[in-house]
């Protein structure tokens, strides 16, 4: 090309190849562009044109042993300068990365294993916690969340394995209380395939099932002399906003009878945000063990959900059986409570059965006067006959939220959060009278 330039200068005159008759511009650009010389190879120990061979990397290492350290850590070096986000999680003062797949590491002097490919332990433990059954026979629970994996560990439960991952997601919990737990590092695909949420946080635990009497609850020195009875609550979503509400209004304890949804499924502890530690819940419990988690001077309401097109009036003027309303179940049988379908004309057509007399009551008139306990149905089959016996049997009152005409009912945990907070006003309003008392009888 540059004998091909030459030859054109030679060939035409300068005039024509001026910038004036823009034929050609500044030609010596592009020879000088070709004539550039290419870059040079610098051969190690200035020796030119002579080819050295690497020595084995045994023969090195033998001859000088800190040469390879120092090659590493010059080449490392060079690295982070060109791309410093690679190795930003490298950079911890904590934590050293291992090299492959299932060693062992340590953040803040806690050790922690990278679960390698193929590790089936996260999709086993959430199978398992997942049902109901093996909840109960292993004894194990699963959550989900920073929030609730730090409530547990302040009440004082026992984490067995927790999944994370990220670091940050690990420091985000309280380290202190995971030295006895197994920590493993997996995937966020892996979290967020077996996860329950929508925008998972990166953390799972698997902790034991501990018993209601050994936790430290945050409420324990809050209560008002309030306690919660479900009855045959199904609905997940219902008894954890039960379970929020109770905790909020003060409860000393929440009693889950027979029948009702386990309170430790993922979505009622998604619904109840935290209430399992706040305060003890006592599940899977039969009428006859139901006093024996009461005060000895309770008094047992219950709440009547069928009051929806009447008057305060008209409920107040009619007849106080139970059966009248509709509002409980005339099967005594509790192994058919839970599969029966319920049918309003049972009460009226069974051989002689002679269900409790409860007086009605609208819910913002004075009923919690004594350590009371309140019971809730669910919307299927409404209170259980055993519920009512015990509500007459400590002189309790039948409750109803008056709503307008065409309404069918409220909601259970709508209700149960009404009839909780009023009962905590007016317990709270007694506690004041009878302080002012004291006061007073104090100054004369």
């Amino acid at each position: 090309m540059a004998a091909v330039m030459r030859s054109m200068v030679c060939l035409f005159p300068k005039q024509l190849l001026s910038k004036s008759c823009g034929f050609m511009v500044e030609p010596r650009r592009y020879v000088r562009g070709l004539r550039r010389k290419p870059v040079k190879v610098l051969f190690p120990e200035h020796q030119t044109g002579k080819v050295v061979k690497p020595a084995p990397e045994s023969d090195q290492t033998a001859v000088n042993p800190q040469r390879k350290k120092t090659n590493v850590t010059s080449a490392t070096a060079q690295t982070d300068k060109r791309n410093p986000a690679r190795i930003r999680d490298d950079a911890d003062s904590t934590v050293q990365h291992p090299r492959a797949a299932g060693t062992k590491d340590q953040v803040d002097g806690l050790r922690f294993e990278r679960a390698s490919q193929g590790d089936k332990r996260l999709a086993k433990l959430v199978s398992v916690a997942r049902s109901r059954t093996f909840r109960e026979h292993q004894g194990k629970i699963l959550l989900e969340g920073r929030r609730l994996i730090c409530d547990a560990l302040h009440a004082g439960a026992m984490p067995q394995t927790v999944f994370f991952s990220t670091v940050d997601r690990l420091r985000e919990l309280p380290l202190d209380k995971l030295k006895r737990a197994a920590l493993v590092k997996v995937k966020f695909e892996e979290i967020k395939l077996w996860s329950d949420v929508v925008a998972p946080q990166g953390v799972i635990a698997i902790f034991s099932r501990s018993d209601p009497s050994r936790l430290n609850y945050a409420n324990k020195g809050q209560s008002v002399g309030l306690s919660l009875i479900c009855d045959n609550i199904r609905d997940p979503g219902n008894l954890g906003t039960m379970l929020r509400c109770a905790a909020a209004a003060g409860c000393s304890s929440i009693l889950l009878t027979k029948g009702c949804v386990d309170a430790w499924e993922p979505k009622v502890l998604r619904a109840a945000m935290g209430a399992h530690f706040k305060l003890p819940i006592y599940p899977n419990l039969e009428w006859g063990d139901i006093e024996n988690h009461l005060p000895a001077s309770v008094t047992v309401h219950v709440a009547d959900h069928n009051c929806g097109s009447e008057t305060e009036l008209d409920l107040l003027q009619k007849p106080t059986k139970a059966g009248d309303f509709g509002w409980v179940s005339s099967n005594t049988n509790p192994k058919n409570v839970c599969h029966e379908e319920y049918n309003s004309d049972s009460d009226s057509d069974d051989d002689g059965l002679s269900l409790p007399r409860v007086d009605a009551k609208v819910y913002y008139d004075n009923w919690a006067q004594t350590p009371t306990a309140l019971v809730i149905g669910g919307e299927t089959h409404g209170l259980s006959s055993e519920a009512v016996q015990l509500a007459e049997k400590t002189d309790g009152l039948r409750l109803f939220i008056p709503i307008v005409p065409g309404v069918d009912s409220l909601n259970s945990a709508m209700a149960a959060s009404i009839l909780l907070f009023e009962g905590r006003r007016q317990l709270l309003k007694l506690q004041q009278a009878s302080g002012e008392k004291r006061k007073t009888k104090a100054q004369r």
